[in-house]
């Protein structure tokens, strides 16, 4: 009698446990997918080798768990010791994973791309799936320790996957505030807290258990259910890695993404086994797989609007977008997932004799989900794309399902089938921009779309007729449209004006091909382009050939990832230039890590530079010093300078950054070279962008090991802390005087005056606009004309007085200025103002002057030759 109370206390005892170890579980999932985003970067590689480890993991270890449940009376001791393993283990992964990629380093140079990465993946699958198949065996090790104390299948099936939800969700907290490498500790610990229960527990309710007699194997389900089920986990894994891709595109773009909608699955999964028990009636076997199918395919047709809604809604916090966008995703997704869930107890309840049946399907389904991971990543995401990827997931749940409802045979089966298949057509191809981010790109016609395991890239036209290029729904100045294009274009002009004679130089990114096109302007230089995305090259070779000189034909593109190009090129290279990004994004923040500045470092000749741009808009002043302090560190020398709202920093591997390199580099060319190569602003404009020397920084340094940034990022952005107006005043603050300016670029006494003007032109240029967006109008009208009258030749400072006077329509009537006296003021100010251009060639046209409408035509095409307006008669 005092033994089935003391059975119903185990078997609390053991939900309890099995939830937070399933908890631990997947916050050992997310950690590590993080730790493979430094090997994989922004591709999905990472969560592919991760979930395929896993999975496989999962499903072959619970294979061998099942032999060992049947070989032992004490299941709880050794679910112990797999506990305190798989703690262990985590603890040491990080150790192990740091040597294997350093002697992937060393492999690097005689391996291209794509056997780098899949050398990688077998590695990594082989090393993570040990730990995931102790994690798998401990299932059926459970199963026989809750067997007498009336514990169903579903609902420690259940139980675990809800653990696993919250083991999601809690890298969320533990990232931001711990950090990688304590994170991955903290939950180590609990793993070795919960081993050391399960011993205690063990040694409470297991002494006097039965003799150790091998019981037989069970009888397992026929072949073509395991088939079948293996089959469902390919089809839920398709959907998974389908979603995780898209929903990644369009909501948060962080370390989050893969954390919530595993959450999500999990919650769905969890709640489903739990409801099995009410989904007696035969029927249900026909319902969950049409509901299951026809949800995911729901989730297609509510993706624009889930995309608007997120481009459009405010989020006071990062919290608040987590929660809010992460409910938006269950809205969606949880009705396949509750069927996933009630699906594995169902079928073991089917079969009979559930806790052994139980095994076999949970190992079938594991394993098909493993070959799902694969195919999703390899072979249906890259050849067919995202879409197209979930509506066959969504196809074989419904396929499969009914098969094991109905029978394949089934006329009706068949005929669903039918039906949904044809419905399936109307979601197979990604929506156009225009419908995901109607704000932004209202009107915008997709011009081309390409889709691989690295990004999903759209080349977009507007009504202006300018054509954008977003990865991954995202731009950083990625346009044809004129201002754009001359931000581009510096991003490589100050870099080869800052050495005396440039001959090779590298691109760590080419982009549309318009900051690579600038180097034109330089005469003998072997140029090489090294970028991964395959639709970012495809662009750059046709849609945006119009504006950038057609310059894929005089360089050698590499598709390949920086990192590694780095670590297995062995070429030295007089500049380097490293392209913009999204800093936050998982995998980018390894470009902005010590060990990337180092390995740029490496790859330079002597006298050589290296250039690595930053977006000031995409940082506070906390982070932006973080990544300072880590270029600093790297060069001890680096200086920086500021173009606009874009910071360069600059790294020599030996020597001084210093106005006579410049002025001898700018001499050498033909007036033709030298205005293309300075954009037409002279050299002293450039020199008098300097900003000085990196200061010392009492901050931590960003590291592929322990990374800073990416984690920080995200509450900075949600919380409001990107704020420009402090990041230019904390510059401002510690921008030498020109004395000091002058006497770190070694300026000769005879062009001080010219350097001084240029100097403080962009010191006032910089302070109009801090006045700005501090809300003093009139402190920043006031300065613009004084940065003008110092140094016109400011293309800045010279467009932003340009546009102040074409804004100001009262002023020119108050001086009796006709519309055309007026645009040609503004045209002595920016000869090159298209939108004054535009206006003036209208103009003429009306007034019927042919010959001056064809030179302000001429003009506009030069500036501008996409623009709309040309287009129309």
């Amino acid at each position: 009698m005092h033994r089935v109370p003391a059975l119903r206390r185990l078997g609390l005892f053991l939900v309890v446990i099995y939830l937070v170890s399933g908890a631990a579980s997947l916050s050992y999932e997310i950690l590590w997918t993080r730790m493979l985003s430094l090997q994989f970067g922004v591709s999905i590689f990472g969560v592919v080798a991760t979930v395929t480890a896993y999975m496989a993991g999962l499903g072959a270890g619970s294979f061998l768990g099942a032999r060992w449940s049947r070989a032992t009376s004490h299941p709880l001791r050794l679910f112990a010791f797999i506990e305190l393993f798989v703690a262990i283990t985590a603890l040491l992964l990080p150790l192990l994973f740091q040597s294997i990629d350093a002697q992937l380093t060393v492999l690097a140079g005689s391996t291209g791309y794509t056997g780098w990465i899949a050398l990688q993946i077998v590695v990594v699958t082989l090393v993570l799936m040990i730990p995931a198949m102790a994690m798998g065996a401990g299932f059926p090790l459970i199963l026989a320790a809750v067997q007498e104390a009336r514990v169903s299948l579903g609902s420690i099936y259940g139980i675990n996957a809800l653990g696993g939800a919250c083991g999601a969700l809690l890298p969320l907290w533990l990232l931001p505030n711990l950090g990688w490498l304590a994170s991955l500790r903290m939950v180590a610990a609990v793993g070795l807290v919960m081993a050391g229960m399960l011993f205690l527990l063990s040694w409470r309710f297991e002494r006097s258990e039965r003799e150790t007699t091998p019981t037989p194997a069970p009888q397992r389900p026929p072949l073509k259910w395991l088939l079948a089920y293996a089959g469902i986990g390919a089809g839920a894994l398709l959907l998974e890695i389908g979603w995780t891709r898209l929903f990644g595109m369009v909501m948060l773009r962080t370390e989050y993404v893969l954390a919530i909608i595993l959450a999500v699955f999990l919650l769905g999964i969890g709640f489903g086994s739990l409801l099995a028990r009410v989904l007696v009636k035969p029927h249900w076997f026909s319902v969950l797989p049409v509901v299951a199918s026809g949800f995911a395919l729901f989730s297609l047709w509510w993706l624009p609007v889930l995309s608007a809604w997120i481009e459009q809604e405010h989020f006071t916090s990062l919290f608040a977008a987590l929660w809010l966008q992460g409910s938006a995703i269950a809205f969606l997704t949880l009705p396949v997932t509750l069927v996933l869930g009630a699906w594995l107890p169902l079928l073991a309840e089917r079969v009979g004799n559930r806790f052994q049946s139980g095994v076999w399907l949970y190992g079938a389904n594991s394993l098909g989900a493993a070959l799902g991971t694969l195919l999703a990543g390899f072979v249906f995401i890259p050849v067919v794309g995202t879409n197209a990827t979930i509506v066959l997931g969504a196809l074989l749940l419904l396929v499969l399902g009914l098969g094991l409802a109905r029978g394949w045979a089934s006329r009706p089966a068949w005929a669903l089938v039918i039906i949904m298949g044809l419905v399936s057509t109307t979601v197979l191809e990604m929506p156009p921009v225009s419908r995901l981010l109607p704000k932004a790109y209202a009107g915008a016609k997709t011009l081309s779309l390409h889709e691989d395991a690295i990004s999903i890239t759209h080349v977009v036209a507007g009504a202006d007729g300018q054509r954008q290029l977003l990865a991954d729904m995202r731009r950083m100045d990625a346009s044809s449209e004129p201002t754009a294009v001359v931000v581009q274009k510096n991003q490589v002009r100050l870099p080869l004006l800052l050495h005396p004679h440039p001959q090779r130089v590298l691109f760590l990114g080419l982009g549309t091909g318009i900051s690579a096109s600038a180097s034109l302007a330089f005469p003998d230089l072997q140029r090489t382009a090294v970028e991964l995305s395959r639709g970012a090259i495809l662009a750059a070779q046709s849609a945006f050939r119009p504006v950038n000189g057609d310059i894929t034909r005089q360089l050698h593109v590499v598709r390949d990832d920086a990192r590694h190009f780095l670590m297995s090129d062995k070429a030295a290279y007089d500049v380097i230039i490293g392209d913009l990004f999204h800093p936050d994004l998982v995998g980018r923040s390894a470009l902005l890590s010590r060990q990337q500045f180092l390995r740029a470092r490496q790859r330079l000749a002597p006298g050589g530079l290296f250039v690595q741009w930053l977006a000031l808009n995409q940082f506070d002043v906390a982070n932006l010093k973080v990544v300072l302090a880590t270029f600093r560190d790297a060069f001890p020398q680096a200086v920086i300078f500021v173009d606009a709202f874009r910071l360069a920093m600059v790294g020599m591997r030996d020597g001084e950054v210093s106005s006579a390199k410049l002025l001898a580099n700018v001499q050498r060319l033909g007036t033709a070279q030298a205005t293309g190569a300075t954009g037409g602003e002279g050299p002293w404009t450039w020199l008098g962008r300097y900003w000085g020397q990196i200061p010392a920084l009492d901050v931590p340094l960003q590291d592929e090991w322990a990374p800073v940034i990416e984690y920080r990022l995200p509450g900075a952005r949600y919380n409001g802390e990107l704020d420009m107006s402090k990041v230019l005043a904390w510059l401002q603050s510690i921008r030498p005087r020109v004395q000091q300016a002058a006497s770190e670029l070694a300026v000769a006494q005879e062009d001080f005056d010219a350097f001084e003007r240029a100097y403080i032109a962009t010191e006032l240029a910089h302070r109009s606009w801090l006045a700005l967006l501090r809300g003093q109008q009139g402190e920043g009208q006031r300065l613009l004309p004084l940065a003008y009258q110092a140094n016109p030749n400011d293309r800045w400072v010279g467009f932003a007085l340009a546009d102040a006077v074409l804004q100001d329509s009262a002023a020119a009537e108050a001086r009796g200025l006709t519309e055309r006296q007026l645009l040609e003021s503004v045209l002595r100010i920016r000869p090159d103002h298209t939108e004054a251009l535009r206006r003036l060639w209208r103009l003429a046209q009306t007034a019927g002057e042919r010959e001056q409408a064809a030179a302000y035509r001429q003009r506009l095409e030069t500036l501008s030759p996409l623009d709309a307006v040309l287009q129309k008669p």
